[in-house]
């Protein structure tokens, strides 16, 4: 690609400008530092770290499970956005609408060391992640406030982390966001008209087409997407249709985690540790049998910075082209 281009998302049908003259190579997104490799294993004032435990509020669970030593906890966060009081009614102020701050705000203390990141564990490590995962979700879905379960991880600064120990959180809400319910509607519209899931036949043709594909394995197919919002972005995707979360089976933890430490070690050493974000997309409540809506993990690099063009038109501006970023990240020569 040479001159600029704008492509349009199949799932949500948001338009993302690609303006490769906005940069020069994919190195020039690595971060200038190295300064994270040398935080130490433990910190005496984390709270997070073994031995601190009194600075935490309670422990909700731990695996593995007594006797062996903890990998991953998980504890309530102790500067909760929502919490389980109040009650999820709407209620009217004038000409408004508002309603208690329900829900749950947990954290994933993802390994006792204070410097091992997911990138850096191991396949089992990771698996063990994303088995709190999964037990926190299904149980927090067991309440029946509970509309949606998110679970995000937040790494750097400029993802919005405050602490360095290796974390991840869990926030369920009372309610469905409108950004939720708008990328149903969008899978709705598409299988009303096609009869098929739209992440499906996206699944498919970059599986067929490969040039965006960064990893595979027998469970899950990791690809940039054709339309990314953001320089290296990566979508880790099931084969097997599931709407919700809930539904992965143990064989497939194996394979997400080592999907996940995959792409995940290859920013990080790629690209020297960059900030992201990754969010668990999957269906809100009562849509969880749906045959339109496939969950998947999306991993958001924080590389570039937001401006006037893209909060005024809702259109990301890219400089990175999907198909050379995946190309990076396979570890092709440039």
């Amino acid at each position: 690609m040479t001159g600029s281009e704008i492509r349009q998302n199949k799932a949500t049908k948001q338009w993302v400008i690609y303006a490769p003259g906005r940069k020069t190579r994919p190195k020039d997104f690595q971060r200038s530092s190295s300064v994270r490799s040398e935080i130490p294993e433990r910190q005496e004032s984390c709270p997070f770290c073994p031995g601190n435990e009194h600075m935490l509020p309670e422990i909700v669970m731990e695996t593995p499970e007594d006797p062996a030593p903890w990998q991953v906890r998980v504890v309530p966060n102790k500067f909760p956005a929502v919490t389980p009081e109040g009650d999820r009614n709407r209620v009217s102020e004038g000409i408004y609408v508002k309603m208690d701050g329900y829900g749950h705000h947990e954290v994933v203390i993802e390994h006792p060391l204070h410097n091992r990141q997911i990138g850096e564990m191991s396949v089992t490590e990771v698996e063990r992640v994303v088995e709190a995962y999964h037990r926190r979700y299904v149980n927090l879905m067991q309440d029946d406030g509970t509309m949606m379960v998110l679970i995000f991880r937040n790494h750097g600064t400029r993802a919005g982390t405050s602490l360095i120990h290796p974390h991840s959180q869990i926030i369920t809400t009372g309610m469905v966001p409108h950004y939720i319910r708008w990328q149903e509607e969008g899978a709705q519209h598409y299988f009303d008209e096609w009869g098929r899931c739209v992440y499906c036949d996206i699944l498919a043709y970059e599986s067929g087409e490969e040039v965006r594909l960064v990893y595979e394995n027998e469970s899950f197919v990791a690809f940039v997407p054709f339309a990314a919002d953001v320089p290296f972005e990566v979508w880790i995707m099931p084969r097997v249709h599931k709407a919700d979360f809930a539904e992965i089976i143990d064989e497939e933890k194996e394979d997400l985690a080592a999907a996940m430490r995959e792409i995940l070690g290859r920013l990080h050493q790629n690209l020297n540790d960059p900030d992201y974000n990754y969010i668990f997309m999957t269906s809100a409540r009562y849509r969880s049998g749906e045959p339109q809506l496939h969950w998947y993990v999306q991993i958001r690099p924080r590389l570039t910075t937001t401006a006037g063009f893209e909060i005024g038109s809702g259109i990301s501006i890219n400089p990175s082209i999907p198909e050379d970023d995946a190309a990076f990240l396979r570890g092709e020569p440039e």
